[in-house]
């Protein structure tokens, strides 16, 4: 049974990232079942820390990007929000170029906080970073999405 309030059209889930830093790094929405979500990232000049390997940084942006992506799918935009409350990760292999897939799982999902698990993997599978994010899940407030 799918987890989902919201439309998991990618097409629309990607628009979101229009002129954000989500765009500035290629990162993008490419899979969603019923209770995970992926998206990838390019390993390139956008996202290199100086020795040439993908940023650790750049990883926990892919990883707060699909947390706080499947946190809001799980809500109604007109009464709820998600918003980053903690977010950790374990930087576990270094990648050079290529790109990367996050997948992000649900852990937790409550009236006030969901935790999400989510693995980062090489284009062989490897295991690159795992990361998991709390959001708290707070009133709409007329914010809405975008």
């Amino acid at each position: 049974m799918s987890i989902w309030k919201q439309s998991t059209d990618l097409d629309r889930v990607n628009a979101w990232s229009a002129n954000t830093m989500m765009e500035t790094l290629g990162i993008r929405i490419t899979a969603v079942g019923d209770d995970w979500l992926a998206g990838t990232m390019p390993v390139d000049h956008r996202t290199h820390q100086p020795y040439g390997l993908l940023h650790g940084g750049a990883s926990v942006v892919l990883a707060e990007t699909l947390g706080s992506t499947a946190a809001m799918l799980t809500l109604d935009p007109a009464k709820e929000l998600a918003v980053g409350l903690d977010i950790n990760a374990n930087h576990i292999r270094g990648v050079r170029g290529g790109s990367v897939t996050g997948t992000a799982r649900m852990l937790h999902i409550g009236r006030t906080t969901q935790v999400w698990e989510i693995r980062i993997e090489s284009e062989e599978g490897a295991l690159v970073c795992i990361s998991r994010i709390t959001m708290a899940v707070i009133a709409a407030r007329g914010m809405g999405t975008r």
